[in-house]
């Protein structure tokens, strides 16, 4: 279909690319988050040291995959994902940490950054939905159900 505004897709552009800029941030904040929780699973020690260490890699490999997946949604709506640090650092609502905290901390630190990914991801998903992109919201929903099953397990943890 020569000259389709909405790009072939069926969502016109603008919500395409502000959609796009939403992923991008989801993006970075997964991104990060998976490497904080990488870096927890090589530095972590403790009494809990195996169950921490099995857990996070775990979390890690999952959000690998999230990654992935949020950069080819953007892709497949018609804009370029993220791809560098510094785009990453300069989009993302998760912060690095400067320091190595102890275990409990860890666990404590990875469920307030799996909070604002999905706080984050919940305010995305009507405006996807608002532009009719049903791949998007579906995306999103399972990106937030992963979310909360991390914070579930990361705050049961911390009883």
């Amino acid at each position: 279909m020569k000259g389709n505004k909405n790009g072939g897709v069926g969502i016109a552009p603008e919500h395409r690319k502000r959609i796009a800029g939403d992923l991008g941030r989801l993006l970075a904040d997964t991104y990060l988050l998976q490497l904080k929780t990488q870096n927890y699973h090589w530095n972590v020690t403790g009494p809990m040291f195996v169950q921490l260490h099995a857990l996070f890699e775990t979390q890690y490999e999952q959000l690998s995959e999230a990654v992935d997946e949020l950069a080819e949604r953007i892709r497949a709506l018609g804009e370029p994902a993220p791809g560098t640090f510094r785009q990453f650092k300069d989009l993302a609502s998760v912060k690095e940490d400067d320091s190595l905290p102890e275990a409990k901390e860890m666990v404590r630190l990875l469920a307030e950054c799996h909070e604002v990914c999905a706080r984050n991801t919940r305010q995305v998903i009507p405006r996807a939905d608002e532009a009719g992109d049903d791949v998007t919201a579906d995306l999103l929903t399972e990106r937030l159900a992963a979310h909360e099953k991390s914070v579930w397990m990361l705050r049961a943890i911390l009883g």
